[in-house]
C-alpha cells in the first residue's frame, strides 16, 4: 500500500472501443481488457442500447421468490452453451461467488445423496478461483492467500501441467504427471472426494499457465468414472477469450458445474452464473420440513440491467467468433509476441493461448535475479503508459489480455508499446541483479 500511495493513479475519464482516455486526454490501449472482462469494447452501441432499454422497464428487482424476463431469457440462453446438459442457472455477481456456489452445491448434493463423507476437493497447483474463503481454500495462489491458511478448509492439489520448450522459447505443456496424481487421489479417496475444480486450458492468475489439448476431457472422464463432481471455473476463459464461447465446449466437456463471470456481461456490469444439471437440481427438491433447499443468495442476483447487457453481448459474440475476426487477432497476437519477445535478452519465456499471453522478465545474466523489491514488472507497466498502453504485471511477468474485439493493428500496437517499455526500463536494472543463490 505504500507503493500504491507513492505513485499517482491514472484517472480514466472516458473510454471508447479498446482505448482508455485519462483526465488529461492521453490515450491508452486497454491491455488488461479492464481486468479481463471487456468483450466488445467500451461504449459499444448495441450494449449501450440494451442498458437504456432495460432502464425503461426496471433497473433491479430481487429473484427471491419472483422473476423477471431478462433473467429468465438469459438463463435459457446460457443453457444452450452446453447443449442443454446444464439447464439450471444460479445467478450471482462475481466469479468468486460463482465458484463458492458450485462448491456449496456440490457439498450439499452429497449430503442429500446420503454421502456426507464426500468433502474433499482437489484442484491444480497455482489455481486461482477467487478471494473468498472457500475459493482461497481450493485454490493454490501462494502469496495471495497464505496468511489466511489457518482459517481455510483442507484441499488436495495436483501438479499443474508442466511447460516444455519445443521451438525457441515458446512453451508447450505436458499433463502426464498431473493425470497420474489425479489417478492416485481418486484411487485412494474417490469415496471421500466431492469435486475436482480447475480453470480449463489456461490458469490466468498463475501467469497464463497452459494445459495441453485433451487435458480437461481426460480429467472429466476420470471424474465421471470415480463418481466425483467436476467444477470448471470459466470466469476468465469464457466468452471468446480462447477463441470460442467457452473453453469446455472446445474440449467437448459438460462439467457438473460451470462457473461464469467477467466477460458474461461484456465488461459492463457485475454478473456471474453457476450452471448445473437437472439431476443435481432435482436432489434439492422436497417438502419445506425436509430442509433440502439451497440457502444462498445475493441482493443483486440476476440484476435486470446486467442480464440485459449480457444477452446483448452473447448475441454479438457468436457472429463475431464465426466471422473469423477473433481468430485473425489471436494469430496476430501470437506472431507479435514471438517476433518481439522470444529473442529478447530479458525474456525467459513467452506463453500465448487465444487472447491471453505472458512474458517472464529476467536479467540478461541467467545466473542472477532481480530482488523482489525492485518491482521490475511494475516499473515496466508504468513505463508502458508513456507508450499508450495500460498493462498489469504479476511479479516479474507481464500479463497480456486485450479485449476480445481488438483488431490485429491494435495488438501490434500493444506489442510495440510493451517492447518499448522493456527497453526503457530493463537496461538500467542489470546492475541491480543479484546472484541466484
Amino acid at each position: 500500500m505504500r507503493e500504491y500511495l507513492d505513485h499517482p493513479r491514472l484517472h480514466v475519464a472516458r473510454a471508447k472501443g479498446c482505448w482508455l482516455f485519462d483526465t488529461d486526454g492521453n490515450r491508452y490501449f486497454d491491455g488488461t481488457a479492464s481486468l479481463w472482462t471487456n468483450v466488445h469494447g467500451h461504449g459499444d452501441p448495441d450494449l449501450d442500447a440494451a442498458l437504456r432499454n432495460q432502464l425503461d422497464q426496471v433497473a433491479h428487482t430481487t429473484l427471491l421468490g419472483i422473476n423477471h424476463p431478462s433473467a429468465a431469457a438469459l438463463a435459457g440462453e446460457l443453457a444452450h452453451l452446453t447443449g442443454g446438459k446444464l439447464n439450471r442457472c444460479f445467478f450471482s455477481d462475481n466469479g468468486s461467488n460463482a465458484v463458492e456456489i458450485a462448491l456449496k452445491l456440490s457439498f450439499q448434493y452429497w449430503q442429500l445423496a446420503g454421502k456426507p463423507e464426500k468433502r474433499v476437493v482437489a484442484g491444480l497447483t497455482g489455481g486461482y478461483h477467487g478471494d473468498t474463503f472457500g475459493t482461497m481454500a481450493v485454490g493454490d495462489s501462494g502469496g495471495f492467500h497464505e496468511r489466511f491458511a489457518p482459517w481455510l478448509f483442507p484441499a488436495k492439489h495436483i501438479p499443474a501441467p508442466v511447460h516444455v520448450e519445443c521451438a525457441g522459447k515458446v512453451a508447450h505443456s505436458d499433463a502426464t504427471q498431473s493425470l497420474a496424481a489425479l489417478d492416485a487421489i481418486l484411487a485412494a479417496e474417490a469415496d471421500r472426494t466431492a469435486s475436482v475444480i480447475l480453470e480449463p486450458r489456461v490458469q490466468g492468475a498463475a501467469g497464463m499457465v497452459q494445459q495441453p489439448p485433451g487435458f480437461v476431457a481426460a480429467v472429466a472422464e476420470r471424474c465421471r468414472r470415480a463418481g466425483v463432481h467436476l467444477i470448471l471455473d470459466e470466469v476468465f476463459t469464457g466468452f471468446g477469450r480462447l477463441g470460442a464461447v467457452t473453453a469446455s465446449s472446445v474440449e467437448g466437456v459438460a462439467p457438473d458445474f460451470l462457473c461464469l463471470a467477467k466477460g458474461l456481461s461484456g465488461g459492463y456490469i457485475p454478473l456471474a452464473a453457476t450452471l448445473t444439471s437437472d439431476a443435481i437440481h432435482d436432489a434439492f427438491l422436497g417438502r419445506f420440513s425436509q430442509q433440502r433447499a439451497f440457502y444462498h443468495g445475493h441482493t443483486f442476483s440476476g440484476n435486470p440491467l446486467a442480464c440485459a447487457v449480457a444477452r446483448a453481448s452473447l448475441a454479438k459474440l457468436r457472429p463475431l467468433l464465426a466471422s473469423g475476426r477473433v481468430a485473425e487477432t489471436i494469430t496476430t497476437l501470437g506472431n507479435q509476441l514471438v517476433s518481439h519477445f522470444t529473442t529478447h535478452p530479458n525474456v525467459a519465456e513467452v506463453r500465448q493461448l487465444g487472447l491471453t499471453g505472458a512474458i517472464d522478465l529476467v536479467p540478461r545474466d541467467r545466473n542472477r535475479r532481480w530482488p523482489a523489491d525492485l518491482r521490475v514488472g511494475f516499473q515496466v507497466s508504468l513505463a508502458a503508459r508513456k507508450h499508450g498502453l495500460v498493462i498489469r504485471p504479476l511479479g516479474d511477468s507481464i500479463l497480456i489480455v486485450p479485449p476480445i474485439v481488438a483488431t490485429p493493428d491494435e495488438v501490434r500496437h500493444l506489442a510495440r508499446a510493451l517492447h518499448a517499455a522493456l527497453d526503457d526500463i530493463l537496461p538500467g536494472l542489470e546492475s541491480a541483479a543479484v546472484p541466484l543463490h
